[in-house]
């Protein structure tokens, strides 16, 4: 960005960078119909600058009536994200995915499963990092983020102190955060960046990361994984 590039947009919020799709193939009837239908009542609320231009805080207590709130950060195709809604019902989720057609497959798998703990953030998570409040989260998820193999592109993962400040920010004293990855070189930039962003990993030996969380349900992204041969690596640290 040179000099002369605006630090912000017109709407006033910060010019952030953001590498990825927003959309991928045609979505089918039934999905523009979740998405015309579903997603406004999951709103967590006013996220964006758009509609939400001084930043208030969004009032979770009032969100979940008072359930300890979790968050998932790109949430795929929302298997995981359901899974844990129906294994924890009194918790309260809300998911952040920018690619539309994740959004979609995700409100015809809560139509399916008939739960009503999630709330749902079509956008980048760090909008929704702005307007929670500090220490509100309990417990974070990362489920095989992007993995932007090339050297040059690191910058972008997630695991940057760019995204993991403001999410350590929002997130609870003891709160845990888990990082799901198949790829060697996540983990080592993982592990380097997350501790500096105030998290401890908590790793006793090596069964702690070679293998899933007790309530882990395996996603198509590590299906796929596994048939192509890569290790998935199971990373959990808590928010000192």
């Amino acid at each position: 960005m040179s000099d002369e590039t605006p630090k912000t947009h017109p709407s006033g919020a910060p010019w952030r960078n953001f590498y990825g799709r927003f959309k991928g193939k045609t979505l089918r009837p039934n999905q523009k119909e979740f998405l015309e239908e579903d997603l406004e009542p999951l709103s967590p609320g006013p996220v964006g600058w758009d509609v939400n231009p001084d930043r208030e805080k969004l009032d979770v207590e009032a969100m979940f009536d008072g359930r300890p709130l979790w968050l998932e950060i790109g949430f795929g195709g929302g298997e995981h994200l359901v899974h844990m809604a129906k294994t924890y019902p009194d918790m309260g989720i809300i998911g952040c995915e920018p690619f539309i057609n994740g959004v979609a497959m995700l409100l015809g798998k809560i139509r399916e499963a008939g739960v009503t703990n999630l709330k749902v953030h079509p956008g980048d998570a760090r909008d929704l990092f702005d307007v929670l409040p500090d220490g509100c989260v309990q417990k974070a998820f990362l489920n095989y983020p992007d993995p932007w193999p090339k050297k040059r592109h690191h910058r972008r993962r997630f695991v940057t102190q760019e995204h993991l400040q403001p999410l350590a920010q929002v997130m609870a004293q003891g709160a845990e955060f888990r990082v799901a990855t198949d790829i060697p070189d996540y983990v080592r930039q993982t592990m380097q960046e997350v501790p500096q962003a105030g998290f401890e990993w908590l790793a006793e030996g090596p069964s702690d990361w070679r293998e899933p969380w007790g309530d882990w349900i395996s996603t198509r992204y590590e299906q796929k994984a596994l048939r192509e041969g890569r290790t998935p690596h199971y990373m959990t640290f808590r928010r000192r």
